[in-house]
């Protein structure tokens, strides 16, 4: 078989720019997290890139309709609060108004049922906090906080694939420079099709032209640059998520196989909250709540934090 001598990052560079158009403010960012990296290995401290949330794939060039998957981003918020309660630096990627670390506690509420206002003589009034409408609040507002103040959490966020895409080959650059102290958690659900620009519809779509058939292409694949070019040093975990288990091992395994990464946190849809396998290249590890723990409110993202935390350490040191 005739094999191709065009570099990786070379032919995945081409694709995106051909593609999809560079957003604006790409390079400001990637100035914001290399100094956070940087900073941040300087004092000795591990940075994770968690990407988070779903993206969007327009159908029309001034956008009305879109194609979007189910993920609220909640694998990838819970899992930012563990990794900094773990001593790691954050930069999150994450989808706009996808759920985020520490508020995502409290998705379904509404605010102003669990506040109310003092009035007294004096202005200002006082607003008071209903803490039952708000369990923990006390607790979760002193560790956001202390997080904010310490500088540990750099958000970025993005809206649609083409952003995404850009943004996640931004950080891989941006990271390369602290070598193995980078991990990257590429938990976002990310499209595996698109439209091209160059094949959208510049206006609404009309209903009135009948049943809308639509032709899709192939995303380019940014987990084989990432990997080989952009970021060769870092600690790669991607995520494989099946509605069939009987495939889901063989998928992971593969991905493994074609990208070379560290680590796959392999899932089936309709247990992904309290079952899930990390697989590598010589192991699987299942990772189950009990229902003991599932009473205490235990969640699944702290024990595959706690363990890719242990393997990155592992990895580090060879």
């Amino acid at each position: 078989m005739a094999q191709s001598n065009v570099p990786v990052s070379a032919a995945a560079d081409e694709s995106l720019s051909e593609e999809f158009a560079v957003p604006s403010h790409v390079e400001e960012v990637k100035k914001q997290m290399a100094e956070f990296a940087e900073h941040h290995a300087a004092a000795n401290r591990r940075v994770v890139l968690i990407t988070s949330g779903g993206t969007k794939v327009p159908l029309e060039s001034r956008t009305v309709r879109f194609l979007d998957n189910f993920s609220s981003g909640r694998r990838g918020a819970s899992s930012a609060e563990y990794f900094l309660d773990s001593g790691y630096a954050v930069i999150f990627l994450h989808r706009h108004r996808s759920l985020y670390p520490y508020t995502r506690l409290y998705t379904g509420v509404n605010l102003l049922d669990s506040l109310k206002f003092e009035s007294g003589e004096e202005e200002p009034c006082r607003v008071l906090v209903d803490q039952k409408e708000l369990p923990n609040i006390l607790k979760v507002l002193k560790r956001y906080q202390a997080v904010k103040e310490a500088g540990l959490l750099l958000p970025v966020e993005f809206n649609t694939l083409s952003e995404y895409l850009h943004l996640l080959k931004a950080a891989a650059q941006a990271l390369s420079s602290i070598g193995s102290k980078a991990m990257f958690y590429l938990a976002a659900a990310v499209s595996d099709f698109y439209i091209p620009a160059s094949e959208m519809p510049e206006h609404k779509i009309q209903s009135s032209n009948g049943p809308l058939q639509i032709t899709m292409k192939m995303v380019p694949k940014m987990l084989r640059p990432l990997v080989k070019d952009w970021a060769p040093q870092a600690f790669v975990i991607s995520f494989k998520l099946e509605t069939d288990p009987s495939i889901l091992l063989e998928r992971a395994r593969r991905a493994l196989d074609t990208y070379s990464h560290q680590a796959v946190v392999a899932n089936v849809l309709d247990t992904r909250r309290g079952y899930v396998v990390i697989v590598t290249k010589n192991s699987q590890h299942e990772l189950i709540l009990t229902d003991e723990e599932v009473q205490k409110e235990v969640e699944i993202e702290d024990k595959i934090v706690s363990k890719l935390s242990v393997a990155h350490t592992q990895f580090m040191s060879q």
